[in-house]
């Protein structure tokens, strides 16, 4: 008979703890993972950690250290989404298992900075309060794939959203930070293109990190 493994997701702004739940019950959520949670929750005997939400500004993140100790314990580590994506790109090599969009995108360089993927949070509920700057990329590359608006206007919306502090990032911020080269007209339209194809990339990927784990748990005879 097969032993249950036990599972922990770090989890935060990127997904509703109840949706999550749909998707692997057979887990114990956390709120986004700081520095020494990963460590400690190797220590509490979890075979399967999920990283996605991490703190990177209220306090110290999560170390690749604590990883690697968790890694060489035998723990399987899948990350994606935000700070999961980031620790995956950086120690995939030693075994984390990184799974998303955003994780290929830091593999492939296509994007490297860290804010990339912060956002500031309801300190409680978790809520997101700002926008990250993946999903507006994905939004912009989803809008020039149809043809509604061009690479040029794509890239003048990244250059604003930019030079936007990731605390006080959101569609509109950024629209009028970029109204001068688009023209005001333009402007307008594209802030409520934005608005109506938004797409939640971190949430995509941090539904993968669960359908990863649950992938692996299955095959353990976990779940």
């Amino acid at each position: 008979m097969w032993k249950r493994m036990k599972v922990v997701i770090f989890l935060g702004p990127s997904l509703e703890a109840s949706e999550a739940k749909k998707i692997l019950d057979l887990a114990e959520y956390r709120p986004p993972a700081g520095r020494g949670d990963v460590a400690g929750a190797a220590d509490e005997g979890f075979g399967i950690i999920g990283l996605v939400d991490g703190v990177f500004y209220q306090k110290t993140a999560v170390s690749p250290r604590e990883i690697l100790y968790a890694l060489k314990k035998g723990v399987k580590v899948v990350g994606g989404s935000s700070i999961g994506a980031l620790r995956a790109c950086e120690l995939d090599v030693y075994g984390m298992i990184g799974v998303g969009r955003i994780y290929r995108w830091y593999k492939e360089g296509i994007i490297s900075a860290d804010d990339e993927v912060a956002v500031v949070f309801h300190p409680t509920t978790y809520q997101p309060l700002s926008e990250p700057l993946v999903n507006i990329r994905a939004t912009l590359e989803a809008l020039v794939s149809r043809g509604m608006i061009s690479q040029r206007e794509e890239e003048i919306i990244i250059n604003s959203a930019k030079e936007v502090p990731f605390h006080l990032r959101n569609y509109t911020r950024i629209i009028q930070k970029a109204i001068q080269e688009l023209g005001r007209e333009r402007a307008r339209i594209i802030l409520d293109l934005l608005k109506r194809e938004r797409i939640d990339q971190k949430k995509l990927d941090a539904i993968d990190v669960l359908k990863k784990v649950r992938e692996l748990a299955t095959s353990d005879g976990s779940v």
